[in-house]
């Protein structure tokens, strides 16, 4: 008898050879056996006629690290087929952590993540210093999805330094701490370390978060521990030169970091995406440069995305002009209240005029930018194509904001607006996508969660991108988001339907599958927002042989594991 068996689906079993149809029986927790299985041979079954059956999707790209202590789904990535993630990157993790200093850490993340620093008071426990202490509890964590840990540099100096993390470079008694507790994680499984040397990472009072006070002499003493361990993958948030318009800057940035992934034999991965840069026309420079570092004997891969960087706006949440005074006095009141006084001729000549008349700082992050209309689209559909407010407002012989204004009025002031980094570049977006040294997987999910919604960057691969333009064959568009990352993060059991492999599983209705349209919630500890974001055609996930959700809904089961790296597994 086999704890689940699903029947007859078409499985795409995630190496990009053709799909077949089969059973799939678990056992234990692992794939027993894919092909003809008995009737009545599984305490439960699942008909898949008629519907994909793929591999847990992989994110390498979240900062659950605090959501995971109050959120065991770790919504929204397992809404969306995800199964197994990769945490603390960009240099932010909650650990190490000294005594009564939790402050520190909540500092680094509060902004520059948009993560609640009330709810991670009110949500996470704090039980821990060293990191090995925090995988422990990560360990122990009731979860639905698999989760692994990277060790993040603000997180890790701040606990060596104190309040210096923000002002100063390490001594050598500070540096080497923090390469006897770096080294202490990578064996005991830590996935990687990761850092930011970007300035769009800030603290709440407009400061650098820890990790960018660090000499580059530190990066490479504290990469050194993984070299040293041959365990461990380097990330860093893409640095301010290598996305410069400056051709000597970007040469330089690419150069020191070809240097140390080489010496060192340390896997390096950054984000590649058109939100990553300056100008995307220098995004195939940057991809000729990632050949040529692999091809040097480097090993380097770059974190690819779906659907292009947007910060959501709306009347329920923000809009890039709430600090003008005209503004102030409107977004004060309850939305409403809001409604009514925008239905007056007179108060939006008001509100226009402002507009027009503001001069509009600088932002960094994921802040509200300036209003640039060509890039400010209606989010009102799941899937592209999408309306500017410069289109629009050309169409209708009206302001930008007037049609702004009018659009949300129509649906209460209930509906999103997406302000894209950049102007859509399909062309380079798939230049990127089909990289051979990129990976899917730059989600972002756990952070910027009232701003950002991007957990469905693997949904919208297959509904969009595979589905409805055609540009990917489904075999090619799931290997990208399940055994891709897998091998990326050295999950040797995860990725692939194999017999004998983890049972994290993917029962998919490919024609109905579309990722929502996100919704506002307030359910933080505290009460704080976010964006949910639903997905219709997720027939079923499966996570170490358990269903975790069956169209949507959490089945109650939390059968998550820690994943630590293989080299930490081997020696245990």
């Amino acid at each position: 008898m086999y704890d689940l068996v699903i029947r007859g689906g078409r499985i795409i079993d995630g190496t990009g050879l053709p799909a077949f149809h089969a059973d799939l029986a678990i056992k234990g927790g692992r794939i027993a056996r894919i092909g003809r299985v008995g009737a009545s041979t599984g305490a439960r079954e699942i008909d898949a006629r008629g519907k994909i059956v793929t591999p847990g999707f992989i994110d390498g790209h979240t900062h659950y690290d605090a959501q995971l202590n109050w959120d065991p789904y770790l919504t929204n990535s397992s809404t969306h087929g995800v199964t197994s993630v990769v945490m603390g990157n960009c240099g932010f993790s909650i650990a190490p952590v000294r005594p009564g200093e939790k402050a520190m850490v909540t500092r680094n993340l509060e902004r520059a993540e948009d993560i609640s620093a009330e709810a991670m008071e009110l949500g996470v426990d704090w039980s821990w210093e060293h990191f090995t202490e925090y995988m422990e509890r990560v360990d122990a964590l009731p979860k639905a999805l698999n989760c692994a840990v990277n060790v993040g540099h603000s997180a890790l100096r701040t606990w060596a330094m104190g309040t210096r993390a923000f002002t100063e470079t390490a001594s050598d008694d500070e540096l080497a701490l923090m390469r006897e507790e770096l080294r202490a994680a990578i064996r005991a499984g830590a996935i990687g370390f990761t850092t930011s040397r970007t300035e769009n990472h800030q603290t709440a009072d407009d400061r650098p978060v820890a990790s960018r006070l660090a000499a580059w002499s530190e990066v490479e003493a504290l990469v050194d521990v993984l070299g040293e361990e041959k365990s461990g993958i380097f990330e860093l948030a893409v640095e301010d030169e290598m996305r410069s318009n400056d051709a000597a800057a970007r040469t330089e940035s690419i150069d020191r970091l070809a240097a140390l992934t080489i010496r060192t034999g340390v896997p390096l991965t950054f984000g590649m995406h058109l939100g990553s840069f300056h100008s995307v026309d220098t995004i195939p420079e940057v991809l000729d440069r990632v050949s040529a570092m692999n091809d040097a004997g480097g090993r380097v891969f770059v974190q690819s995305h779906s659907k292009g960087i947007t910060v959501l706006l709306s009347f329920e949440t923000r809009l890039p002009f709430d600090r003008l005074p005209a503004w102030q006095a409107l977004r004060a009141k309850p939305l409403a209240e809001q409604a009514f006084m925008l239905r007056d001729p007179a108060v939006r000549r008001d509100l226009i005029a402002a507009i027009d008349a503001a001069s509009f700082e600088r932002t960094v992050g994921a802040d509200a930018r300036p209003p640039e209309w060509d890039r400010i689209f209606v989010y009102d559909r799941a899937l592209p194509p999408f309306r500017s407010l410069a289109e629009l407002a050309a169409e209708r012989k009206q302001h930008p904001v007037e049609v702004m204004i009018e659009i949300a009025l129509e649906h209460d002031l209930r509906i999103f607006f997406m302000q894209f980094f950049h102007p859509p570049a399909p062309a380079i977006a798939m230049q990127v996508m089909r990289h051979p040294h990129a990976i899917m997987t730059f989600s972002d999910s756990g952070a910027h969660v009232s701003q950002i919604s991007d957990s469905s960057i693997q949904t919208h691969l297959l509904a969009y991108w595979t589905r409805s333009v055609g540009a990917f064959g489904l075999e090619e568009a799931v290997r990208m988001v399940t055994l891709a990352p897998a091998r990326a993060w050295g999950f040797t059991d995860r990725g692939q339907l194999r017999e004998g492999a983890a049972a994290d599983i993917n029962v998919i209705d490919l024609e109905r599958l579309l990722p929502q349209i996100p919704a506002l919630a307030h359910d933080l500890p505290g009460g704080g927002p976010r964006l949910v974001q639903a997905c219709a055609g997720m027939v079923a996930t499966v996570v170490n042989g358990e269903v975790i959700l069956e169209d949507g809904v959490p089945t109650g089961a939390l059968p998550g594991k820690l994943l630590r790296a293989a080299t930490a597994v081997a020696a245990g």
